[in-house]
């Protein structure tokens, strides 16, 4: 297997048809090569290459060059199922990273009702803004701790039907999970775990089910490697590793996540291109003051996070030990190549009418954040207008030519806001200033330049904007 960031478009293109035929959705199939090797397409889209028998062995070879380290395992129904792992490489600079980790809440059938329906609400409350995007908790962890097996079973049950999300099941006893194969079978839980002590059990639950499991073996790489081997030659290959989380000892935890890491992106070891589980939720099960142990969770639940865990266990319900984690989790997890994007589209900043100021700004997402939360903050009624830069900020696509008069006045017209307020008066950014004749011509709208920082821009709205719309409505 040769690593991905080693390929050549060239060595692609050899293996393609070389027929041009434009069914991938590219000109040729050398942009489709060069696509590929950049992530930006599957092997998939390539028709003749699946559809056509001659093409076979070269479309076989494909997926082998192509074949990611890191496995991707879901767990859930197809229509809302939840992936971890399927990575290229270790490093977001190598190349990028592509599927975040998953944050799961744990659950534990010893909990009261009451406990139970208020950790659900905190998962499905929990939400941040962050630079344009939601930022949520993923899913619910059910563990095993009760020895009942049918209370077990109606937690899991209770559970399901309030979150509507897929689940882990957490339950080094096979009994409970044994007696849920249905349940096991329409919703596809990820399982946790098996273990060397029920191995044999949960690998013929697996088979049976068809369910993704976890192997956990903490502290103990050999086992845990065989196990993997054992699994695989039953036919079992949706596997996650846990290969323990220390709290006390946070060091070899890391060494040893990097080292199954290395192993899978850079010794081409198939047995450890799996996804690994941390589960920080280990901190409340020490000694660790119960005050301190959201933030040691926090900190434990980050350091994993950016060394290789694709999935994460917890167990605070504080907002407090989530929120970094999310925001970190965003920005690891944003490709190095590409800036960081809203949705371009016509944004409403509190409770504007027909007379309220209408602004433009770019897509790039920090941009867009600052601008509506110094809007917000100052209590300001308007329609902003977010057009697509292409993820730059407005200085530098200005520059670029991609914060132009033509894109504005197409966006203006598509954007329906002619049908929203009774003036033709733009105000535009200061950094764009120059562009103001242009955009006037191109549009037909009168343009008033903003300020040079929109944490000005509350101030201006409030001193200027109403001489403004007296001056253009006259």
């Amino acid at each position: 297997m040769v690593k991905i960031t080693k390929l050549s478009p060239i060595q692609i293109y050899r293996l393609l048809p070389k027929t041009n035929c434009g069914k991938c959705g590219e000109e040729s199939c050398m942009a489709f090569a060069v696509k590929l090797l950049n992530l930006q397409t599957t092997l998939d889209k390539c028709r003749p290459l699946v559809e056509d028998p001659k093409y076979r062995k070269n479309y076989e070879e494909l997926r082998k060059l192509l074949k990611k380290p890191v496995k991707d395992v879901y767990f859930g129904p197809e229509d809302r199922k939840i992936v971890i792992g399927g990575e290229y490489v270790m490093h977001r600079h190598e190349l990028t990273l592509l599927t975040p980790t998953v944050i799961a809440v744990e659950i534990d059938d010893s909990m009261s009702q009451d406990e139970i329906e208020r950790r659900l609400d905190f998962v499905k409350r929990f939400k941040y803004e962050y630079l344009g995007f939601e930022l949520r908790i993923d899913t619910v962890a059910v563990k095993y701790v009760s020895g009942d097996s049918d209370r077990y079973m109606k937690v899991v049950e209770f559970v399901r039907e309030r979150l509507g999300r897929p689940l882990i099941l957490c339950s080094v006893d096979p009994r409970p999970l044994e007696q849920m194969k249905q349940l096991l079978r329409d919703e596809r839980p990820l399982i946790y775990g098996a273990t060397e002590s029920n191995w044999e059990r949960m690998l013929s639950l697996c088979r049976e089910a068809k369910v993704p499991c976890t192997i956990s073996c903490p502290g103990n790489l050999d086992m845990l490697f065989s196990l993997v081997k054992t699994f695989n030659k039953y036919g079992v290959e949706d596997l996650c590793l846990d290969p323990g989380t220390f709290p006390k000892s946070i060091g070899y935890t890391v060494k040893t996540f990097t080292a199954i890491r290395w192993l899978a992106c850079n010794e081409e070891y198939e047995l450890a291109g799996y996804p690994l589980v941390g589960v920080p939720a280990t901190v409340w099960y020490t000694d660790v003051p119960d005050d301190v142990k959201p933030l040691y969770e926090s900190a434990l639940a980050a350091m994993l996070l950016i060394r290789f865990a694709d999935l994460l266990i917890m167990r605070s319900d504080k907002a407090f030990t989530y929120l970094p984690i999310v925001i970190l989790r965003k920005n690891y997890y944003t490709d190095p190549r590409r800036p960081s994007t809203v949705t371009p589209g016509l944004k409403i900043v509190g409770n504007p009418d027909e007379y309220s100021p209408v602004l433009v700004t770019c897509n790039f997402a920090l941009t867009y954040s600052i601008v509506t939360s110094d809007l917000e903050k100052g209590k300001a009624n308007a329609y902003l207008l977010v057009i697509d830069t292409e993820g730059y900020a407005v200085d530098v696509s200005v520059a670029a030519g991609k914060f132009s008069p033509d894109v504005i006045a197409k966006f203006l017209k598509e954007s329906g806001i002619e049908n929203k307020v009774k003036h033709r008066v733009l105000i535009i950014p200061g950094k764009a200033a120059k562009l103001a004749p242009e955009i006037e011509e191109k549009t037909g709208w009168k343009v008033v330049v903003g300020p040079l920082d929109s944490s000005d821009l509350p101030k201006f709205l409030e001193t200027k904007w109403p001489e403004i719309l007296k001056k253009y409505l006259q």
